[in-house]
């Protein structure tokens, strides 16, 4: 069963327009002349809430009846669904109640409250944020949001690439950061419609490679809870939703080093001016850290976030 298609992707993009930003797709010389590729980003850490999830999460929250609004409306998130659907509950009229860990970063947190959400937190280490998250939902009649897991949410992350390619014609190759897998389902049905040919290639943790190991075995395979600078690729196992499309459509899923992301985000910092959240930068540390090898190709790179505070973005630097 196909869980979407590029009709949903073209729909999630018109009921965002005027509503989302159109974010930037920005070259570098130097990049190309590292790298041997014809490179352009998606600079989706200028979208609203500061990543591409504000694209899933409107476009899911928007078909809710008038009663689901009423009622409001529940996340599990390790930050940045959490903010993008406080942002979208906000933009629509609803409430949303957000669970989030423990550890989360202190500015995630802050920018989920300052939209207006209500947060509770659960420790990422021992708890189930799927059950945790229905089990609220349900306790309060709201309408549960998944970070992933969801067709609307996948196909409004998969206008991000719709977009790119708009902006920079046909790729031959697209690099995109792995989590949960809703990013990557969307954006491979929509690179897959719009430039037949296009080598799919996942951005995992080396500690979070539950999508390289569920890949390779035709099967979702669970794996402890990662612990890495990449917060945002915190997945244990991929969605069945993201999978069943994930499997079809994404060619590979290449893994890097807390240090190859941490060197990402220097270069996006220095060479581009862009500021990065470590999940943010993963499939650019693929790029540079010759993860992959595109030479002479034109190849998208989706930066999927920047929320990041300044206090952390210089920890994580420092020793770089």
């Amino acid at each position: 069963m196909t869980a979407i298609t590029i009709d949903d992707v073209r729909a999630a993009a018109a009921r965002l327009a005027g509503v989302a930003h159109r974010t930037p797709a920005l070259t570098s010389r130097t990049l190309d002349e590292r790298t041997g590729a014809h490179t352009v980003l998606k600079c989706e850490n200028f979208q609203r809430g500061g990543a591409f999830k504000f694209r899933g999460a409107y476009n899911a929250i928007s078909q809710l009846p008038a009663e689901g609004l009423a009622r409001g409306v529940a996340a599990y998130s390790s930050g940045n669904h959490a903010q993008a659907v406080a942002l979208a509950a906000r933009l629509l009229g609803t409430s949303a109640v957000i669970l989030m860990p423990e550890d989360t970063p202190a500015a995630k947190v802050e920018a989920t409250l300052g939209y207006g959400a209500e947060v509770l937190t659960y420790d990422r280490y021992t708890g189930d944020r799927a059950a945790l998250g229905e089990a609220l939902a349900s306790d309060r009649g709201l309408t549960l949001i998944p970070p992933y897991e969801h067709p609307q949410v996948m196909a409004g992350q998969g206008t991000a690439v719709l977009e790119l390619v708009e902006q920079a014609g046909p790729l031959d190759a697209l690099l995109v950061p792995v989590g949960g897998g809703g990013l990557i389902a969307g954006s491979a049905t929509a690179a897959a419609a719009l430039c037949p040919g296009v080598r799919v290639i996942g951005v995992e943790p080396e500690a979070g490679d539950d999508t390289k190991r569920s890949l390779a075995a035709g099967h979702r395979i669970e794996i402890p809870v990662p612990r890495t600078v990449a917060d945002g690729q915190g997945a244990t196992i991929p969605g069945e939703l993201t999978f069943s499309v994930n499997r079809r459509l994404v060619d590979d899923v290449v893994l890097v080093s807390d240090d190859d992301i941490r060197a990402a985000m220097v270069f996006l910092f220095d060479r581009l001016k862009l500021v990065t959240e470590p999940s943010g930068a993963s499939a650019m540390a693929a790029l540079l850290a010759g993860r992959v090898n595109l030479p002479g190709r034109r190849v998208g790179v989706v930066i999927s976030g920047g929320n990041i505070g300044v206090r952390r973005f210089c920890e994580l630097l420092a020793a770089n």
